[in-house]
């Protein structure tokens, strides 16, 4: 049941509804009622890859304007340092791999509880729009976006390039245009139709930009011309997708509702080598500061008056508990979640984070998924009458809990990030077990290590490490869900 309602002017003839009067019933004094809400995450975009951030060269003067308008983090991480288990962060408030979404390829759990599952059930209408990457997007999939609490959606199973073909509630579309524009068209088409309900509206908007290979269009490649071709194609993707975005956020304007939505922008991991810049040392892949640090902006003119910039720690996992606490809901059987919540943030009265971030890059491989093959597939079969009905491929196991993990041993590489404390873990192939300790405010690309210094620091740290990584294992092996 909805605890707003809202009053709108039928334009004859633009097919849009402006706004014409505010949500009439509040859920608290600051809030007009339940705010439409906006989630756009870039794949591979690196802290320093923002002009706002100060790079020398990239132009955006679409994600510039916004920074300079609204909240800014300036120490805001990504959950995992590679794409598919930071999207399950968003979706559930968890580590990935609590529900074994450890590399890119690697999928949702159908028993988890989605953050489109959790605001339908407080009325919101909810949309997909971009790349999934968290398990299929064939129709029946029990991991596809529809199953994982979407209305509709216009998805890509990976990263997309220009002209793409993309699964609109499990049919192949052939789309044509820049791949961030396409996206955001395909939003703003679910915007304009929901501004007309009385339901607000849920929309995740996730960019295939500036993943690899980089193909930006003539215009942008151009800006960049004193430049090699693949920068000019990564810095083109950048500004084209700035560019994007700059028309989604025009549009809640026009629509005359950008006052109460929520329009929260992030990337998915570090930056990528070579090409990309990150907020500390190394690259995407790693969980040192270069590859989990990500830019990150929250506009919601409602709430927050004006350009704040804060170093308040922050994670992708935060954005399940945030957006559920501000509409008020809590679900029933909630597993554990890693995440918080950032309303006081929001409000402006969190000078620190409350509790310790949890990272951990299991010791496992990748699984490959390729837009182009698999799309092209999927629209071939289907104009032939086909679908795919292949088990494997539509995961139709994907919630079956077989393998159990011990609970005394943690491979791969884990940190505890107590600001400005960072611990790191290593458990390499051969199981020998390493730790470093660094001071993030004395020694941003962590080269320092200080155990020998700060010996009973390392110990509790070292503690609340391996306390946190059990937990993570009992929920792998699935007890949360009994």
């Amino acid at each position: 049941m909805l605890l707003g309602r809202r009053e709108f002017l039928t334009v004859i003839g633009a097919g849009v509804c402006h706004t014409a009067v505010g949500n009439i019933f509040a859920l608290g004094k600051d809030s007009p009622g339940k705010p439409d809400i906006i989630l756009c995450m870039a794949d591979d975009q690196g802290w320093g890859d923002m002009a706002y951030n100060g790079h020398p060269v990239l132009k955006t003067p679409n994600f510039d304007a916004m920074a300079a308008a609204a909240l800014r983090f300036d120490r805001f991480y990504a959950a995992a340092p590679v794409c598919s288990p930071t999207r399950g962060s968003v979706m559930t408030g968890r580590h990935p791999n609590r529900f074994g979404c450890f590399r890119w390829g690697h999928s949702l759990r159908p028993q988890e509880i989605t953050i489109a599952e959790a605001l339908k059930a407080a009325g919101y209408v909810t949309g997909h729009f971009g790349k999934w990457h968290i398990g299929p997007v064939y129709k029946d999939s029990p991991v596809n976006p529809g199953a994982s609490g979407f209305d509709e959606w216009f998805s890509a199973p990976n990263f997309f390039d220009n002209d793409p073909i993309l699964s609109r509630e499990g049919t192949a579309v052939q789309a044509h245009g820049e791949s961030s524009m396409v996206t955001v068209d395909a939003a703003i088409e679910f915007i304009r139709k929901h501004t007309c309900s009385p339901q607000p509206f849920f929309a995740v908007v996730w960019f295939g930009s500036p993943h690899s290979p980089h193909q930006a269009i003539e215009r942008d490649r151009e800006l960049y011309g004193a430049y090699g071709k693949n920068l000019q194609d990564f810095y083109g993707e950048i500004t084209g997708m700035d560019r994007a975005f700059g028309k989604l956020r025009k549009e809640l304007r026009t629509l005359g509702i950008h006052k109460n939505t929520i329009l929260w922008y992030c990337s998915d991991n570090g930056g990528l080598r070579e090409v990309g810049a990150t907020g500390g040392r190394r690259h995407k892949g790693t969980i040192y500061e270069g590859g989990l640090r990500v830019p990150a902006i929250l506009e919601w003119p409602d709430r927050i008056s004006g350009h704040r910039v804060t170093d308040v720690p922050c994670n992708t996992s935060d954005i399940y508990p945030t957006i559920l606490e501000i509409v008020a809901r809590r679900m029933r059987k909630q597993p554990p979640l890693d995440g918080i919540s950032l309303v006081s943030l929001i409000n402006d009265k969190m000078s620190s984070r409350p509790k310790p971030m949890g990272f951990w890059d299991y010791l496992t491989g990748g699984t490959g998924v390729s837009s182009r093959k698999l799309m092209a597939e999927l629209l071939k079969e289907q104009k032939a009458g086909r679908e795919i009905t292949d088990p494997s491929r539509l995961r139709l196991d994907a919630g079956k809990i077989e393998k159990h993990y011990p609970d005394d041993v943690f491979p791969g590489h884990a940190a505890w990030l107590d600001w400005p404390w960072k611990l790191h873990r290593i458990h390499n192939k051969k199981g020998v077990v390493s730790f470093n300790l660094y001071n993030l405010t004395d020694d941003p690309q962590e080269e320092k290590d200080l155990i020998a210094e700060h010996s009973k620091r390392f110990q509790s740290m070292k503690s609340e490490l391996e306390k946190w990584q059990k937990s993570v294992v009992h929920s792998l092996n699935g007890k949360d869900y009994l």
